[in-house]
């Protein structure tokens, strides 16, 4: 079975905070515009940028397969939390269509407050130690042939949830030996030996998201630091050669062609394996605006220069996300490395 599904567990209570707080019911936050509600306060004085209209290419269509509904529902019945729905994933409809679901562990809540993202901010709850045991079960009871493991950032945690993601490696490991598991970690920032934990549980693939050039992190990604994310990567190379590493940034923020050359070159140094690059989309009027629609011909030529820089494999569209097709590209990631190996 191909069907491929990304946890993003978010605590066992998760379903009935959604319904609490999803946004039909969602409450208007001090001082913010109306209908933005209170999943962004920190947001809410910010100046409104009214959303632009996308382009033929960005358009997606509304989801009506029924496989999608049967997707949800299962979203539902297991009390999970998607990352597709909270960050607003345009590919929804294409994706849920084909049982494939990024998944979120950890809660629904971020401590971070990055201008670009659609995931609740604010206090999360403690962890859920049964989830690593639930993750695995969905896994084992679905087939799955490669699963994606993300969360929302846990600056409150000592190790940054380190723990818990190795926790959920292993249950998988233990439940659904023939599936392979592929991590997207936050940047464990002021959390030693956090990269350490979840690299030695060893993931097939670790991804961590620089997401934006340097020159826009103090706008965009205010509570990271660009160093402090290439060094994870390069570390989980120092850990463990073998384990493939992935990155991916957003295009449309401001960025100059340079400065996405130099990350290009920055990942390079860092013996990065994958680069996904993918068109920024704007959540809310409250959020960092689109400055630019990149063309699918622009995207082409960034795929090519970043081949010619070494990456075993590119994903460059204006819909890829870190998660899109992640399946199918770790197939494509594996051969491309046993063919450099094999040589001439």
């Amino acid at each position: 079975m191909t069907t491929r599904i990304q946890i993003d567990h978010r605590a066992a209570g998760a379903s009935s905070q959604r319904t609490a707080a999803g946004a039909s019911s969602e409450q208007t936050a001090p001082g913010a515009s109306p209908g933005i509600p209170v999943r962004h306060p920190e947001k809410a004085h910010r100046p409104d940028h009214p959303i632009a209209r996308k382009p033929a290419w960005i358009r997606v269509k509304a989801p009506t397969h029924p496989i999608y509904a049967e997707t949800r529902d299962l979203m539902r019945r297991n009390r999970l939390v998607t990352v597709c729905e909270e960050a607003a994933c345009p590919n929804i409809g294409e994706c849920w269509s084909k049982r494939h679901a990024t998944m979120m562990i950890m809660g629904e809540v971020c401590t971070r407050a990055c201008s670009f993202c659609n995931v609740r901010t604010g206090q999360p709850d403690t962890l859920d130690a049964g989830e690593p045991e639930r993750v695995a079960d969905a896994v084992a009871r679905l087939g799955l042939l490669h699963v994606v493991v993300t969360s929302v950032d846990r600056d409150d945690l000592p190790d940054g949830g380190a723990r818990h993601f190795a926790a959920v490696i292993l249950a998988i490991r233990a439940a659904a030996p023939g599936t392979t598991v592929e991590v997207l970690t936050p940047d464990f920032l002021r959390k030693p030996g956090a990269v350490e934990i979840v690299a030695e549980a060893r993931p097939d693939v670790f991804n961590h998201n620089l997401e934006t050039v340097p020159r826009l992190y103090p706008a965009i990604r205010p509570g990271a630091r660009y160093y402090q994310s290439l060094r994870l990567l390069d570390r989980v190379k120092q850990i463990n050669p073998a384990i493939f590493t992935k990155s991916g940034m957003m295009v449309g923020l401001g960025e100059a062609r340079t400065e996405i050359m130099q990350v290009m070159d920055d990942l390079r140094t860092a013996e990065v394996d994958f680069l996904t690059l993918g068109q920024y989309l704007q959540p809310t009027i409250k959020h960092a605006a689109v400055e630019s629609f990149v063309t699918p011909e622009d995207f082409a030529g960034y795929a090519s220069i970043a081949r010619a820089k070494g990456f075993l494999l590119v994903s460059a569209t204006p819909l890829t996300r870190s998660s899109y097709h992640a399946d199918s590209d770790f197939a494509a990631l594996r051969a491309a490395r046993e063919a450099a190996l094999a040589g001439p």
